[in-house]
């Protein structure tokens, strides 16, 4: 069975996250993937339930969280993620997240800066 869209475009996020400082990539709670820096969340793929033509991407945007709450992919941040400004994209079957992939990886670089030490964070 070949990758739908939505699988292809989280491979490349993770692709892309993992050429940032000192990230790797593993397992999040039972149905999520995440990126790490050193141990410490910075994306996390999926969520419950999700089919495999939907794509849901979760990352920290402590500078432009309340800039990107009106785009059409951004689903409404709840409770401690509102509160931590954990910004929500998903992207729905008939939905292309290729068409968002450089604003993607933006708020990729964005999360990693947020949660990566100083001396890592300077280097994106």
């Amino acid at each position: 069975m070949s990758e739908t869209p939505h699988q292809r475009a989280e491979a490349e996020l993770t692709a892309f996250g993992l050429t940032l400082p000192e990230t790797d990539a593993g397992l999040g709670w039972a149905f999520t993937r995440v990126l790490r820096v050193r141990g410490r969340m910075f994306a996390i793929f999926g969520d419950k339930a999700q089919p495999i033509d939907q794509l849901t991407v979760t990352v920290k945007l402590p500078i432009s969280f309340e800039m990107v709450q009106d785009l059409w992919f951004v689903r409404e941040s709840r409770g401690w993620y509102r509160q931590h400004q954990w910004a929500i994209a998903h992207f729905g079957p008939d939905d292309d997240p290729f068409s968002e992939m450089e604003t993607l990886k933006g708020w990729l670089r964005q999360s990693y800066a947020a949660i990566a030490p100083k001396t890592l964070a300077r280097l994106v």
